[in-house]
């Protein structure tokens, strides 16, 4: 609702009330707060550990860290030193609200600033999908046999290396109305026990049948995270979810995962 166009949707709206309804008001910009001009003031706020058991089922969140086979680990700190190397030689804040932005066009100044994009790019890939990550992926599915499973990533192309290695059906943006139906559907009967999604599936869905969830990799969205979670928690009977953070140990991904779990949501958690 806050975003540059939806608000106007609120705004152009001719009913002399609004009320508004959010499990995620946080947003990465910080435009929250705008939340309050278009609907009014907070009325209601229920946590979810409040809920926990009851309108939603119990859940755990285990977060495991994986350690990085010795060849990937050093291509990672490799590229993890060029990078870094060059955001103190230019003074830029990853951190700062423009950080990002200032990055990518120091970047693209020189042959050095793309060298320094490609080893952010390599360090990151090798983080978020590495060989013993997607080991740890077949053990945890080999642990759960009569479970429902989904499985997230942080991009389509780790999605599909996933499906691809392991002949799991794939949910992205770019899979056909019909296919993706079809998935559906068949997860929801039982045929398919394992599905592997990007962001597809973050918010919009309902697959009630879901019970656990393997977060390959990320971003540090709150949002996403507490989305991602909640397509595990529509309550059924005996139904206990678990959700599996994988992150591989002394990364960049460390940091990442502790911005993301800022929430009610996670606070008692593994």
């Amino acid at each position: 609702m806050p975003g540059a166009q939806f608000q106007y949707t609120a705004l152009g709206a001719i009913a002399p009330f609004r009320l508004g309804l959010t499990a995620t008001p946080e947003r990465s910009d910080g435009k929250e707060s705008l939340l309050y001009q278009l609907c009014g003031p907070l009325c209601f706020q229920s946590q979810i550990h409040e809920l926990k058991g009851t309108t939603l089922s119990p859940y755990d969140v285990i977060t495991i860290e994986i350690e990085m086979k010795p060849h990937e680990r050093e291509q990672y700190e490799t590229a993890r030193k060029a990078y870094i190397d060059f955001l103190n030689a230019e003074n830029i804040q990853m951190g700062h609200p423009n950080g990002w932005h200032q990055f990518l066009y120091k970047t693209s100044q020189s042959q050095r600033g793309r060298d320094a994009f490609k080893a952010y790019l390599l360090q990151k890939q090798l983080s978020q999908a590495s060989c013993a990550k997607q080991e740890k992926i077949w053990q945890l599915v080999q642990s759960h046999p009569k479970d429902r499973i989904i499985i997230f990533t942080q991009d389509n192309d780790m999605a599909y290396r996933i499906g691809k290695q392991f002949l799991w059906p794939v949910l992205t943006h770019n899979t056909k109305i019909k296919e993706r139906t079809h998935f559906l559907d068949q997860f929801r009967k039982g045929t398919y026990s394992i599905m592997v999604t990007s962001k597809v599936l973050n918010e919009g869905v309902d697959v009630p049948e879901a019970n656990v969830g393997i977060i390959v990799s990320g971003s540090g969205s709150i949002r996403e995270h507490v989305q991602r979670l909640g397509r595990l928690l529509r309550p059924g009977e005996g139904k206990n979810a678990v959700l599996y953070e994988l992150i591989s140990k002394d990364t960049g991904e460390y940091f990442v995962n502790q911005r993301r779990r800022n929430h009610s949501a996670y606070q008692k958690s593994r």
